[in-house]
């Protein structure tokens, strides 16, 4: 494809995504496919020959969209939000179009100082400490697994320049929330703790937040055995019901042990830029690392999650390898991303971040999720006036969890009366909400934040689950 070609291309393929999202209102939220279906619609080997442009736009139409959850519906709920503001989009588009080869300075050197400049900014605009220094990683996933390598070498004395794990007497131990997020017990494996040396903290039996007290408990009885506290993740806005552990008290407790803490805020730190909202992560520069993703409230097209760490020189000596054909006389003088992370090549991922600030604009953003902070505070109480409903955990951002009772219905009875509404709510195509676990129980997780929801959607949204939860109640 010549730069003319991708011209004509780039212009088709431009109005294609500006006419996708004008519509995506009126699609289905759920994906309208069948396990496999996608597959079958595709030919079985690659073309041989081009294709007309043409025809692989009508494929995203006639294959791919049906094949897509759409998140940017404002009747998405489900999980939490994933947006992708067309002014990212476009940042992704200019990364892809530059091209950059971003594995050293020297490779890219606008790649690695833009990603300093936007990492500094969403410092500065969440109220941090000038202590932090942050990068962007792919998920929170990697954030976490790159803090629990950092804390590993930590706890161990640096036991990655010699024999490894293997080479310890006593075990090392992680900690963390039973409301966590999968990646968190991922990253304890992968980072060879081991699944045995992996504690999940008793939680507030109200709140659902860590209890501190019970993270002391925890940690005596390890060093009791001879073992020892390397770690504890902090889930601030866990992934169930969005429960913000107290770090500020699990950074005291943790400091008596030695242990390092990682803040995992991949959802709510996005919360950390509304000045209201701050002390929800009271303490969190008292943490070793925090984790949060733009590409989810925030708005910023995946994948785009920070990393900030206090100590760079300790997470550059537990991540760094640099072979001769890497070096380079200005190595010195300047930051190698290389050294911050798991992959040596990265995307050029700071555009995205550049251009959603400088073309929404950060009050626009603010603005945004402060309508969203107000739509679940109405929901909520919606919910709590009516008959048969309730609020089954604190709202402190914008996730509202909630059941329905109606008379005569608990226990088994009553999970499959709540797993069928969800159900028929999601087979409406008009909305796509999420069922979570939680005391042993079913409930459903409601999770406003969609670019487009707005009040009225909302709206929507209870009289759908009130009708559809009536009926379903009478079947």
């Amino acid at each position: 494809m010549t730069p003319e070609e991708f011209r004509v291309a780039g212009h088709a393929l431009i109005d294609w995504i500006a006419d996708h999202r004008a519509r995506v209102p009126e699609l289905p939220v759920a994906a309208q496919v069948r396990p496999g279906e996608v597959r079958d619609a595709l030919p079985r080997e690659a073309p041989s020959a081009p294709e007309p442009f043409a025809d692989v736009l009508a494929d995203l139409d006639r294959v791919v969209v049906p094949g897509v959850t759409q998140t940017q519906h404002p009747g998405f709920y489900g999980w939490f939000p994933s947006n992708a503001s067309l002014a990212s989009v476009l940042g992704d588009i200019a990364s892809g179009g530059v091209g950059a080869l971003g594995i050293t300075w020297q490779s890219a050197p606008a790649l690695t100082e833009v990603e300093q400049v936007v990492t500094d900014w969403l410092r500065d605009l969440c109220g941090l400490s000038p202590e932090w220094r942050g990068a962007i990683q792919d998920t929170a996933s990697t954030s976490c697994l790159v803090a629990m390598l950092a804390a590993r070498e930590r706890a161990s004395d640096g036991s990655e320049h010699r024999g490894g794990l293997q080479s310890l007497d006593a075990p090392l131990v992680a900690y963390t929330s039973p409301h966590a997020h999968s990646s968190v017990p991922k990253s304890v494996l992968l980072a060879g703790y081991g699944a045995d040396n992996l504690r999940s903290v008793d939680v507030d039996p109200v709140t659902y937040a860590m209890d501190p007290e019970a993270l002391r408990r925890e940690m005596a009885a390890d060093v009791a055995a001879g073992r020892v506290p390397a770690v504890v993740v902090a889930a601030v806005g866990t992934t169930g019901t969005t429960a913000m552990d107290p770090v500020r008290a699990i950074v005291e407790v943790a400091r008596e042990y030695g242990a390092w803490v990682h803040v995992d805020a991949a959802m709510a730190g996005s919360a950390m830029l509304l000045p209201e909202c701050r002390h929800l992560f009271d303490g969190v520069d008292g943490a070793d690392s925090l984790s949060w993703n733009p590409h989810k409230w925030m708005g910023t097209i995946l994948d785009t999650s920070l990393l900030y760490v206090r100590d760079v020189d300790h997470l550059v000596s537990v991540m760094s390898t640099t072979p001769s054909y890497l070096r380079a006389a200005t190595d010195a003088e300047v930051v190698q991303y290389k050294d911050w992370g798991i992959p040596l090549g990265r995307r050029f991922r700071a555009l995205k971040l550049w251009f959603h600030l400088r073309l929404d604009g950060v009050e626009a953003i603010r603005a945004r999720l402060r309508r969203d902070l107000e739509n679940a505070r109405w929901l909520a109480a919606q919910v709590e006036a009516e008959p048969d409903w309730r609020v089954v955990a604190p709202v402190d951002l914008q996730t509202v969890c909630l059941v329905h009772e109606p008379a005569g219905l608990r226990g088994d009875a009553l999970d499959a009366h709540t797993l069928a509404w969800v159900a028929a709510v999601n087979a409406t195509g008009r909305a796509f909400l999420g069922a979570s676990e939680l005391d042993g129980r079913w409930m459903v997780r409601v999770s406003i934040g969609a670019e487009a929801t707005e009040r009225a959607d909302v709206e929507a949204l209870w009289a759908l689950i009130r009708e559809v939860a009536a009926d379903a109640a009478t079947v």
